[in-house]
């Protein structure tokens, strides 16, 4: 059988969510692995609840939720998903190797029908290569484009760390199964303040509603970040309202939380509205607003800290064997 030399995937990555969950929702449609809409991968991987700010509003918030190897598994695995990932800092002197091996892993998916999620950064698509010309095309979802990027340059970017991931079969998860999870995981996000210690610049969950507030009430914050988190912010909670709509039926008292981020959406469509403006095709925030904004996300952060009170009555009705049972070689810290 003689080797391939290119191979082109037909995939369609779109940015309207998180990066990883654009990413992943074009990889597993195109690959026949998942058919919901979008709002129901994001929501059953969990990586809609992710909230995570840097206390100056820096943009790479959006993008800061965790250790990625944890995070980005976590939610695969809720998808019944085979998941795996190569990855980790460029400066170490062993990058060459892994450089080398993780394009030999990316070829080999992409000969097997399925595009790989690539941070770029953020994350986006690897959906096809040519070894003539050694590169890869890449798609990073804002334009219809594809990039190439040549193997000598495959994992280098202005950010210090590299990351590959590649997914495989699918296995089939209860659909009360994955959403009682999903919750789990939101609850975790949520009660998790800081999800990238040692550094305690940037909050998560509950705490990152605080870190938001007082930025914009103290207007010293990286404006471009600001309007990054906020519109990511926003965009989460409408994926989290139609996602729980669509499962409300499926645990006894969901619906109660539904309601909860319905309200909570509803009370942040005029100040969000009123608080972003387009110029000179840029969104920027009005200062006059910052202080209904903040007010609006205070009265959020209390609806949302009711919602994920009543997410724990209804975890805690339920056996969890995840988090009950201790790893055979016991507890270990996260990658």
């Amino acid at each position: 059988m003689s080797k391939r030399t290119s191979v082109i995937l037909d995939v369609r990555m779109k940015r309207e969510s998180k990066s990883f969950t654009d990413a992943l929702y074009a990889v597993l449609t195109a690959a026949g692995l998942f058919d919901g809409p979008k709002f129901m991968l994001s929501g059953l991987s969990g990586m809609a609840f992710k909230f995570t700010v840097h206390e100056k509003l820096l943009p790479y918030s959006v993008t800061a939720y965790g250790q990625w190897g944890t995070e980005h598994s976590r939610a695969a695995d809720n998808l019944g998903i085979f998941f795996q990932y190569d990855g980790g800092r460029t400066r170490h002197d062993s990058f060459g190797e892994y450089q080398r091996l993780a394009i030999d892993n990316v070829k080999l998916s992409l000969d097997h029908g399925r595009a790989c999620i690539y941070w770029i950064p953020e994350f986006g698509v690897i959906h096809g290569y040519d070894e003539d010309d050694q590169v890869f095309y890449v798609q990073d979802g804002w334009s219809g484009e594809t990039q190439v990027v040549l193997y000598d340059n495959f994992g280098l970017n202005f950010t210090p760390f590299w990351d590959c991931m590649y997914v495989g079969e699918r296995v089939k998860i209860p659909l009360q199964d994955a959403v009682l999870e999903s919750l789990r995981l939101a609850l975790e996000d949520w009660e998790t303040p800081h999800k990238t210690l040692p550094d305690l610049s940037l909050a998560s969950g509950r705490l990152a509603y605080s870190f938001l507030i007082r930025a914009l009430q103290q207007v010293e914050f990286d404006s471009s970040g600001a309007v990054y988190i906020l519109e990511s912010y926003q965009t989460s909670r409408i994926e989290i309202c139609a996602y729980l709509q669509e499962v409300q039926s499926v645990l006894p008292g969901l619906d109660a939380v539904q309601r909860l981020y319905a309200e909570l959406g509803e009370g942040l469509r005029g100040p969000f509205a009123a608080a972003l403006t387009v110029m000179n095709g840029s969104t920027m925030l009005i200062p006059e607003q910052l202080p209904s904004l903040c007010s609006a996300l205070e009265k959020a952060l209390r609806l949302e800290e009711a919602a994920m009170q009543q997410v724990r009555v209804i975890s805690e009705q339920y056996p969890d064997r995840k988090r009950s049972t201790l790893p055979r070689w016991g507890a270990h810290t996260a990658r």
